[in-house]
């Protein structure tokens, strides 16, 4: 959900917004008169989509990555327990 605001209402409520941009994981829209509006958002989900926009930049990346994420959701793959993939990755 992304919370609306303009930059008067933003200053006066500052700490508010931010805390819950970072406990609620909000984004925060100020609407400014002049200038572009801003989006406030907790800087783990910045980091986070930062990276994942850097892991999709590559097509073939983007691929591989997609493909994984649909063998992961399928039904195909059985579960398996921590040690039995070690055990796998090691063999």
């Amino acid at each position: 959900m992304t919370i609306e605001t303009t930059y008067t209402a933003a200053r006066e409520q500052l700490k508010t917004l931010m805390d819950k941009v970072v406990d609620d994981r909000e984004v925060v829209l100020v609407r400014r008169r002049q200038g572009g509006d801003v989006a406030m958002v907790a800087a783990e989900e910045l980091e986070g989509l930062l990276e994942t926009a850097h892991l999709l930049r590559s097509p073939r990346n983007a691929s591989r990555l997609l493909t994984a994420l649909g063998r992961a959701r399928s039904d195909d793959l059985p579960p398996l327990r921590l040690e039995d993939l070690a055990a796998r990755l090691e063999a």
